[in-house]
């Protein structure tokens, strides 16, 4: 029997919850993220679209795009608390659900005895009443066709793509719609005239694995509907870490340690909240020429004290040689275990606090 997969996606997350918490906003073009000179879109409002402003854009072209916005910084904590909410919302429909990020998710809903299209209707009327904001929501067989169905009407919008569809609702999409091919895997496509999935049914099975490598082979399958992916109840979590974009370049690694330093006390008390320790300790930096610079060290114990994180990352940046200034520093710390056996530091040894 073919799986039902629902994917959800809340439409312009950060904007929308500025929006829904002062209404003066609505209708407005609301851009959230970093907004000073440095700053990086994070989400915008569809209103902000339409000036040609996206998620990832650097706030100063934003502003040249859309000059009248509204430019507001992110508000994690509120945008975590209202998730939450839009969580419960998909556990009460089945409690087969992978969060893909703080507002998106895939639900296995084969077994949920509702018609697919009730599940999709209830997740919208209910993410509606309960918290005032809207999804999109897809539904087909697998991952691949459920996320493109997500996208299909955005924004609350609603998209059932079945087996007999395919492969035709498929041929005239660019290829940009294809998971896992991103901008330079079109643009090598592009540059052999293969523009939409149609133009890449052209291709063989070998040329995909010979030109995408071993990724070649879902390609080949996604394109034609095929994606073996399951739904991952439980989803490992990789690594935990901060970043930002300086203000302003810095050159002296004492100031720098500034940054590290508060890095360290979030990402310890990230840890600590979700019961868990890593032991590998990576410090990133991108420099005024836009560089990027990763230095890592494994300590021999696992660790969520935000003291040794901070020791072990000011000797990864001492050790770092940078001949130019930088602008962006980030803390990550991997290799990370749920493990609740007490885990020894040498601050336990000493005696520390």
């Amino acid at each position: 029997m073919n799986k039902i997969i629902m994917h959800m996606d809340v439409d312009a997350f950060f904007a929308s919850v500025e929006q829904m918490d002062n209404p003066e906003l609505k209708g407005k073009p609301v851009i959230v993220g970093g907004v000073g000179e440095r700053g990086v879109v994070a989400t915008c409002s569809y209103e902000a679209r339409k000036y040609g402003v996206h998620s990832a854009m650097p706030t100063f072209k934003a502003k040249q795009r859309c000059p009248l916005g509204i430019y507001l910084p992110t508000r994690h904590e509120r945008y975590s608390q209202i998730s939450k909410e839009i969580f419960k919302i998909l556990y009460s429909l089945t409690p087969m659900v992978e969060p893909v990020s703080i507002d998106e998710a895939y639900l296995d809903i084969t077994e949920v005895k509702m018609k697919p299209i009730e599940c999709a209707e209830f997740l919208k009327r209910e993410v509606k009443k309960q918290i005032g904001l809207t999804v999109s929501v897809g539904v087909s067989y697998n991952k691949f066709l459920a996320k493109l169905a997500s996208d299909w009407n955005k924004p609350n919008g609603i998209k059932v793509i079945t087996e007999n569809m395919i492969p035709e609702i498929l041929k005239p999409l660019p290829l940009s719609k294809v998971h896992g091919m991103g901008k330079k895997s079109v643009e090598k496509m592009n540059n052999i005239g293969i523009f939409t999935i149609e133009d890449m049914y052209k291709l063989s099975k070998e040329f995909c694995v010979e030109y995408f490598g071993k990724f070649g082979l879902e390609i080949y399958d996604r394109i034609r509907g095929i994606d073996y992916r399951e739904v991952e109840v439980i989803r490992e979590r990789k690594s935990i870490g901060r970043e930002t974009t300086l203000r302003k370049d810095l050159t002296d690694k004492e100031e720098m340690k500034k940054y590290i330093k508060y890095f360290s006390e979030e990402v310890s008390e990230t840890l600590n909240s979700k019961n868990m320790w890593g032991k590998t300790i990576t410090v990133k930096v991108k420099t005024s020429k836009f560089v990027n610079h990763t230095k890592s060290k494994t300590i021999n114990f696992y660790t969520n004290d935000h003291r040794e994180i901070y020791k072990v990352s000011c000797e990864i940046l001492e050790e770092m040689e940078l001949e130019d200034s930088v602008r962006l520093i980030g803390l990550t710390i991997s290799t990370l275990t749920e493990n609740k056996v007490e885990q020894l530091s040498f601050h336990s040894f000493l005696g520390g606090n």
